[in-house]
């Protein structure tokens, strides 16, 4: 791993935490040629956990310590002022969930089986790091194509621990308790429970989940997959319930074939409940958590000719309806 010159410094305004640092490079120099996450790799990198190995494969899905980690696992934050503003040391985790031993083996042609091992993995590296109670927050997500930040040519999501709430994932924190104070229901299952009733935004059902476009979309064909079963904690489903982490993973693979075959570039972000360990008696949105929360997982095209639709921040603006993003959707010629 090679560290480099960063801070996390706090926006006064919009409450985010931004990575800083001069001349940080997007990723750390290869060391010879090949791809240092195949099997035959000779480049050195640190591993962190594995799953075992299909078919013969040496593992299925394995995480690694990012090769320019922007976090750091050792020390404290260290929060500071300064004058108005906040900083603090980059302490977390950062690393690379390698999805598939094979490189040519994405989540939307692999094997069900292989994508049950992702996700098993990523609910165990979930779990694992939130044992530790300087980490607010794990996300996961996957980047894919130029325009959407990609690093790596192989299937690769990553992973990063960090000390403080993403700003997206705070609004929703914020939003479903007010929620549920106000219903005492939580505000995810009753859009499941609209959604299914009206089925003008479902693109798909598979096992206990749901495949959807939302409502008010940020982005032309941005898609939501959520389990029915309310649950807050994605890695207790991904860890004890076999059978719905292979509906997610065929249900997952089906709607990225569907979504690239409008675009093949896209983000792809976790949304799962903070860590419990670092509860805040000033926020409180981790008093109701188990019932106010509900998982999902976030997918946003990246269409490069409506860049409108991604640089005019104070207003989402999608030139397409969620109703009409699925029915392309669902005519979508994909494999069973």
């Amino acid at each position: 791993m090679i560290s480099w010159n960063v801070e996390l410094r706090k926006d006064p305004i919009t409450r985010s935490w931004v990575v800083t640092g001069d001349d940080i490079p997007d990723v750390a120099p290869r060391l010879d040629s090949g791809c240092r996450f195949c099997p035959d790799s000779t480049q050195p990198l640190q591993l962190i956990a594995s799953t075992s190995g299909l078919q013969g494969a040496p593992w299925s899905a394995r995480s690694v310590v990012h090769p320019s980690a922007l976090y750091r696992i050792e020390g404290e934050p260290s929060r500071r002022g300064d004058g108005i503003y906040d900083r603090m040391q980059p302490v977390g985790a950062h690393e690379v969930l390698v999805e598939n031993a094979r490189h040519d083996r994405n989540l939307w042609n692999a094997q069900d089986s292989e994508i049950e091992q992702f996700l098993l993995l990523a609910a165990q590296r979930v779990q694992d790091l939130k044992r530790d109670s300087r980490f607010k927050y794990i996300s996961i997500f996957k980047d894919h194509g130029p325009a959407a930040g990609q690093e790596f040519d192989h299937p690769t999501s990553q992973l990063t621990a960090t000390t403080f709430v993403p700003r997206r994932v705070l609004y929703e924190l914020r939003a479903a308790r007010e929620y549920f104070g106000q219903k005492e229901r939580c505000v995810f299952c009753d859009i499941l429970s609209q959604e299914t009733k009206q089925e003008q935004r479902v693109i798909e059902n598979h096992g206990d989940f749901l495949a959807l476009c939302p409502y008010a979309p940020r982005v032309p064909y941005e898609t939501w997959i959520l389990p029915r079963t309310h649950e807050a904690a994605f890695e207790r489903m991904g860890l004890n319930r076999p059978a719905m982490t292979r509906d997610l993973g065929v249900l997952l693979r089906r709607t990225l074939q569907r979504i690239r075959t409008i675009t093949e570039q896209f983000h792809l972000v976790l949304h799962t409940s903070p860590n419990s360990h670092q509860g805040s008696g000033s926020l409180g949105y981790w008093k109701t958590l188990d019932e106010d929360y509900h998982w999902h997982i976030e997918i946003l095209p990246v269409l490069v000719e409506k860049s409108r639709s991604y640089t005019f921040k104070e207003v989402y603006f999608s030139p397409l309806t969620s109703e009409t993003a699925v029915k392309r959707l669902r005519e979508a010629t994909i494999e069973p």
